[in-house]
This record gives C-alpha cells, sequence and structure tokens, in this order.
C-alpha cells in the first residue's frame, strides 16, 4: 500500500499517541497541555477558536442556525449509506466525499508527535489521517510518515485493505471513527482501550478545547445512568438505545409506540449521533412533542427558522423536557433542546422533524445540541450506554 496513492491508512495501534496540542492557532483560546495518551479535547468546529470554522461562516445568529441545518441535511444524506441494504463503498484511491465535521479533536501522532486535528465521529467506522504527498488529500497540515519511527507501511495483501468503509464520508483533515466496524479506532485499539469510551461535547460557543474524550475504561465515571447498548444488524456502526417516552413539562406526550420501536429488520429505532447537530424525531414523534411544547407556550408569537419550525421573538418560559429510556430517565436543561439567538431575544425549539421517507425516515437521532455538555459513555463489552451531566463548555 503506498502513502502516495491512497489516503494514508494505516494501524493506529502502532502509530497513535494522542495528546493536547500546545494551542497557538487562536489569541484567546488558551489550551492546558496534557500528556495523557486517552484524554483529547474536542471542540465545535464553529466555534471561535475552532482552526476549521468555515471562512464563509458569517456574525449572523440565523445564519449561524440555517449553516447547522445546511450539514444536518447532508449528514443525514450520509447516515443513510450506512445501511447494510445498501453496496458498500470500498476504500479507494480519488474516491472520496467529504462532509464537513460537527466536532473536531486535536491529536498528536507518532513518534515525536505531529499535532493534527481530526474529525470526532461516533457513527462512523474508518480510523485515517491524510498523509504528506498523498493524492487527492487537500489538508494544509498533513502526516509525515518519513518523520515517524513509529509509521508502519501495509501489503497491498494486508486484511486492511481488504475492509471496505461502511460510507463514503471522509473529512479533509482526517476521522477519528469510533464505530464499531474493523477499521474504527475503537476496533483497532480493542486491546488497549476495551471498545470503552465516553466523551462530553461543548457548545458551539464555546471559546475554548473544553470537551474531552476518554478512552478505555479506566477512564470512566462510576456513577452514571445507563441503559442498554443495543445492535442492529442493518445499521451496524451506530448506536442504539431503546427510547420509550418523551415527557414535556409534566405531562407524558402521547406518542405511538411504533415511533421508538426497535426494529432489526427494518433499522428502525434511535440512535446517539455525534455529528449531527437537532435531534431528530420520526415524524409522528415530534410533531406530537412540538405540539405539546407549543401549548405550553400559550399565546407567545409563533415563527420558524428554516426547519427549527417552533421559534419566538419573545421571552418565553420553558417547560422541561425529559426523555425516558429503558433502565433511566434524563431530563435535560433548557440549553439541550432551546437554541437562543446571541441577544437572547429569539427562542427557538431545537428538534426536527426526520425525512418523510428512505431509512432515516424511521431513525430517531439524538444529536449533538441535546448531547452537549453531558457525559455520553459508550461501554461496548458491557453493551450499555450511559448519561451524566457534566458541564464542560
Amino acid at each position: 500500500m503506498k502513502t502516495t496513492s491512497l489516503k494514508c491508512l494505516f494501524s493506529l495501534i502502532a502509530i497513535l499517541i494522542f495528546s493536547l496540542a500546545n494551542g497557538q492557532h487562536a489569541p484567546k483560546c488558551d489550551i492546558e497541555e496534557d500528556q495523557s495518551s486517552s484524554d483529547l479535547k474536542i471542540i465545535h468546529v464553529n466555534s471561535p477558536c475552532s482552526p476549521l470554522r468555515p471562512k464563509t461562516l458569517t456574525l449572523s445568529w440565523e445564519h449561524t442556525v440555517l449553516h447547522m441545518q445546511s450539514n444536518d441535511k447532508a449528514r443525514l444524506r450520509y447516515l443513510s449509506t450506512l445501511s447494510t441494504d445498501r453496496s458498500s463503498v470500498p476504500i479507494t484511491s480519488g474516491r472520496w466525499s467529504t462532509q464537513n465535521p460537527t466536532y473536531v479533536v486535536q491529536a498528536k501522532l507518532g513518534t515525536p508527535a505531529q499535532t493534527l486535528l481530526v474529525a470526532l465521529d461516533t457513527c462512523n467506522d474508518v480510523a485515517w489521517i491524510p498523509c504528506s504527498g498523498c493524492v487527492g488529500c487537500s489538508s494544509a497540515v498533513n502526516y509525515d510518515p518519513v518523520k515517524s519511527s513509529t509509521f508502519k507501511n501495509l501489503a497491498c495483501g494486508a486484511p486492511q485493505c481488504k475492509q471496505k468503509a461502511t460510507g463514503s464520508s471522509f473529512p479533509t483533515q482526517g476521522l477519528l471513527g469510533l464505530g464499531r466496524g474493523p477499521l474504527s479506532l475503537l476496533s483497532q485499539t480493542n486491546s488497549l482501550y476495551k471498545s470503552t469510551f465516553s466523551y462530553c461535547l461543548p457548545s458551539h460557543k464555546s471559546l475554548t478545547f473544553a470537551g474531552s474524550l476518554w478512552l478505555g475504561p479506566n477512564k470512566q465515571p462510576h456513577k452514571i445512568k445507563t441503559t442498554p447498548l443495543l445492535r442492529n444488524p442493518k445499521r451496524p456502526s451506530f448506536y442504539y438505545v431503546n427510547l420509550l417516552a418523551i415527557r414535556v413539562g409534566k405531562r407524558i406526550v402521547k406518542i405511538p409506540p411504533s415511533a421508538f420501536a426497535f426494529d432489526p429488520n427494518t433499522g428502525a429505532g434511535t440512535v446517539f449521533d455525534s455529528g449531527t447537530t437537532f435531534t431528530q424525531l420520526v415524524k409522528p414523534a415530534y410533531i406530537a412533542v412540538r405540539d405539546e411544547f407549543r401549548r405550553l407556550m400559550g399565546n407567545a408569537t409563533l415563527s420558524s427558522l428554516g426547519g427549527l419550525d417552533t421559534c419566538y421573538y419573545e421571552h418565553i418560559t420553558v417547560p422541561t423536557v425529559t426523555f425516558l429510556f429503558s433502565g433511566m430517565n434524563v431530563t435535560y436543561p433548557q440549553y439541550n433542546f432551546i437554541i437562543r439567538s446571541t441577544q437572547g431575544t429569539t427562542a427557538c425549539l431545537a428538534m426536527m422533524a426526520a425525512p418523510d421517507s428512505g431509512v432515516n425516515s424511521v431513525l430517531n437521532v439524538i444529536a449533538s445540541f441535546q448531547q452537549q455538555n453531558n457525559r455520553i459513555l459508550i461501554d461496548v463489552p458491557n453493551s450499555k450506554l450511559g448519561i451524566r451531566h457534566e458541564p464542560c463548555s
């Protein structure tokens, strides 16, 4: 396997040495040095401190929200490819479709360490970085294998070269895939991290690399609510859970059980995804939640912003929202389901209806906005997903 013809797909066990970068990219974004190889820092790609903040992103709050929605549409199209009903896309040179990441981590790779930014993706099965000299790599900063004493080439007949990526979306700066496939970081480092990790996602307004990714069972919190982690053979990369109901204020919303039903035959159910911004609920569930939310808002003036169809341009008193999972209930603070303008004059329900058709029409996606400032634990060996409130913005 030549590094000039592929985007440097390699065994991460052999060369990855993670630690926090020294962070000289922004004058007001302080990053403390951390030598722990199992603790990475996370930042939202749209944060003022993110080196990958889109250049076209304006200071307009409305523009930012619409930009997030546009990325979500692309994300859902990508998630639709992660189905065994569709043909897999092999890893080949020159045929990479790109996707804008939602969160990125700073990592040091190789010996001596080289600092790179890579996208964090919990539903992707590939872990790779662009190498210097490779064809089609557009990242300004690439990994140089010549400078690393721990880099190893793979022969063309190596098992890794015969694997397929369940999907075809690869951010140009590199990817830290934490799915369950054989090429993900989770699988390649199983002997080291035991297929266990947790993360805390900071707000898109966070001014520091305050989020964190903890790798391995020894780093994880002991006191945390958990729910069984499910596996769906139709969409094996996803982390499914059993969502039973949703409570808005004091009332459990009347939602047909079929809206949340886990079905291995169709891929239906509820998943956690770090790459989608706004939570997507199948249409019957979303309409029921939205209508109950609107009822509690009374006569407040209703408006919309793109696909967010429940917005208010005045001060409102927001009810609580609780998700009831098998074995645990999670009540979310307002910042997990309400997105407010910078001036605080506009507030929108940060949830949307799933597409009307296609494989994603039966999928509920608990997205990053609802996950932010919570520690999300993925424990594959013990088949559980945990949630604990943890400010990290």
